[in-house]
């Protein structure tokens, strides 16, 4: 079984899933899956293994949180006691979830039912489909050139003037598998140093922040405030509903704001000196990650707030060269934080899948990101993007 614990998942996804139980718990979404590089050259279908995806799907489903589990979780000050005794009687349904093969090769996986007991699906089936994938089209993986490939990073790392650099790992979804997953965690653990004088920052996977002594790290997703078109009172004001429903759950803690889910300029609109204030700081996830920067340290000036005491996140397909040329550019001026994913965790030789599963309904309705990266859009009805970009002012 690939996955044999319910931790084995992002941060964010139970930070989120307890806004919905104390929010929204009656809430109604659709997700879909999507292959952004189905087709390419080296990409092989995904069709021939949709019976073992659902064989270890099922195991996913047989899972319930341990005791030790709970109680790691509980000690987050974030986390409240009534969330963690809703997830002891917690255990994902297989019946909320689909995956058929197409006859173009491709597979379809859609997922439906309550937010709250659908929200835990994401992570874990697409690192199940990665692994299923990989196990059957690598079946002697060159780890060797895995650890050369990691042990280049670390030294990029080590240069000279950039030990205040830390990285943390984003990369569960689209691991090249569980086992490589850890060792790679170990190994930058071991040669980066954790903590306040380390450069490896933390994780994002919550199983093995707590298995190997890390910082779980996360905050919110785009389905949070996709979610919020169909939770608010008025889609023009989803966004600030989004913010105002998270800050209402935390009191300021998790202060990250994502920034892409209708574009920077759109966000920017949204993200006014009260948000500014209340904020820690925001993600980036699309779009060219020096201009974003750029705009959010003069809309902070703006809104007459010291960028010095914000945090801006990177974490859009992060290389450690571009992670270091992001931090030559804004070190001193904010406080920086980087979050590497694929390049991380799936980086041995092969071309990695560029997978994910998006939430495109919510009661009923659709719901859509409006990216800065156009590719990375997820809708399929054309007539409520189009009335999306028109409400939030988007060309």
């Amino acid at each position: 079984m690939i996955i044999t614990s319910l931790l084995d998942t992002d941060l964010y996804k139970f930070t989120m899933m307890q806004v919905v139980l104390h929010q929204f718990p009656g809430a109604e979404v659709e997700y879909r899956f999507k292959c952004r590089n189905a087709g390419s050259p080296g990409i092989q279908d995904l069709a021939p293994y949709v019976n073992e995806i659902r064989e270890e799907i099922r195991g996913l489903c047989s899972l319930r949180f341990q005791d030790a589990e709970l109680a790691y979780l509980k000690a987050m000050r974030f986390i409240k006691s009534d969330f963690v005794d809703f997830l002891g009687i917690f255990r994902l349904n297989e019946k909320y979830v689909t995956v058929t093969a197409q006859p173009s090769g491709e597979i379809e996986v859609s997922i439906k039912g309550p937010w709250l007991h659908t929200i835990l699906f994401e992570i874990p089936v697409l690192a199940i489909i990665n692994e299923v994938y990989f196990r059957n089209t690598q079946k002697k993986p060159d780890l060797a050139e895995g650890r050369k490939r990691l042990d280049t990073k670390i030294l990029e790392l080590q240069a000279d003037g950039l030990h205040e650099l830390k990285i943390a790992d984003y990369g569960t979804r689209r691991r090249f598998g569980k086992d490589w997953h850890e060792e790679v965690l170990r190994t930058l653990s071991s040669r980066l140093g954790t903590g306040p004088t380390g450069q490896f920052a933390g994780t994002s996977n919550v199983l093995f922040a707590m298995k190997l002594g890390i910082l779980p790290l996360g905050t919110m997703a785009h389905e949070y405030l996709q979610a919020c078109q169909g939770l608010g009172p008025r889609l023009r004001d989803s966004q600030v509903f989004g913010f105002e429903s998270w800050a209402k759950e935390y009191r300021g803690d998790l202060g990250i704001a994502l920034s892409d889910v209708y574009g920077m300029s759109a966000f920017l609109r949204d993200f006014d000196m009260y948000f500014c204030k209340l904020f820690d700081g925001a993600r980036h996830d699309s779009g060219d990650p020096f201009q974003w920067g750029e705009r959010m340290l003069a809309h902070y000036v703006k809104n007459r707030v010291d960028p010095k005491t914000k945090t801006l996140i990177f974490s859009d397909g992060l290389t450690v060269p571009r992670t270091i040329e992001l931090y030559q550019q804004f070190r001193g001026r904010c406080q920086l934080a980087f979050g590497i994913g694929t390049n991380l965790t799936n980086d041995l030789g092969y071309d990695p899948l560029q997978i994910v599963i998006k939430m495109i309904r919510c009661n009923g309705q659709p719901v859509a990101k409006l990216s800065d990266t156009p590719s990375k859009n997820m809708c399929d009805d054309e007539k409520y993007l189009a009335y999306l970009r028109q409400v939030f002012e988007i060309a």
